[in-house]
């Protein structure tokens, strides 16, 4: 089975994991609490729970996301799908991320082992 990129985007946007905060490691204890505070925040309308970051970018956080993540997670075969997809951790996209030259190791050891220096 074949996804698009809109499918890909799609379940790396909306993992529930992602959504939460939390990592697929966590307990389902976690999960409800996690989610029952981010609830209350958005409730108060508290500004850090109005965003939440994504492999794909940051996305904005709604009660109903919020509610829909918690009952997509206490099911276990719905949370195996959302912890694979959960695997990529949330930041900035590799590929808006510039890519860094690396230095050499020891840049000094071709003269260090005897080998003269063109020039």
């Amino acid at each position: 089975m074949s996804l698009s990129e809109k499918d890909v985007f799609a379940r790396l946007k909306e993992n529930a994991f992602h959504v939460l905060g939390l990592r697929p490691s966590c307990t389902r204890m976690e999960v409800e609490r996690e989610g029952q505070k981010l609830l209350a925040m958005l409730e108060l309308g508290l500004s850090e729970a109005a965003h939440y970051d994504t492999p794909v970018g940051r996305m904005p956080r709604t009660a109903e996301l919020v509610r829909a993540s918690m009952a997509t997670l206490r099911d276990p075969t719905t949370r195996l799908q959302h912890a694979l997809w959960a695997q990529l951790p949330p930041g900035t996209p590799a590929a808006q991320v510039p890519a860094k030259e690396e230095p050499a190791p020891w840049p000094e050891a071709p003269v260090r082992l005897g080998w003269r220096r063109p020039g």
